[in-house]
């Protein structure tokens, strides 16, 4: 048996297009290079996505895979959601459609410490949910 490290949560922005996906992707990078991350990505205020955004999760969900870890999608809307589906972005399978509901990523959070984190790193320490 092992244990894994805390569990990372950021918000993303509420733009996720090629400007902000790659100032978001500068934030996150650090966190996904240490060994088995575990982040899960706070999706309830996007409020537009474009094909910049879905690749920029593609990249951190590969990333993250590389070294064991995980990285799971939650709160994301109706909208985002049908963003990945026509992007045939099918590796976000297990992400929560509804901002309201427990996402797949539920499992991490219950777990494991969490630490949540937000855009420009601004470090908020939450209880687990």
């Amino acid at each position: 048996m092992y244990t894994r490290g805390p569990v990372i949560v950021m918000e993303l922005p509420e733009q996720l297009n090629h400007v902000e996906a790659k100032r978001f992707l500068d934030e996150l990078q650090p966190l996904l290079e240490v060994d088995r991350p575990s982040v899960v990505l706070d999706c309830s205020q996007i409020k537009h996505m474009d094909s910049a955004g879905v690749e920029m999760l593609l990249h951190c969900l590969e990333q993250a895979m590389k070294r064991d870890g995980d990285l799971k999608l939650a709160a994301i809307s109706p909208a985002s959601a049908v963003i990945l589906e026509l992007m045939r972005s099918t590796a976000f399978s297990k992400y929560s459609k509804h901002p309201k509901k427990p996402c797949a990523a539920s499992r991490f959070l219950h777990q494991q410490p969490l630490h949540r984190l937000s855009p420009g790193m601004r470090h908020r320490t939450g209880s687990r949910i």
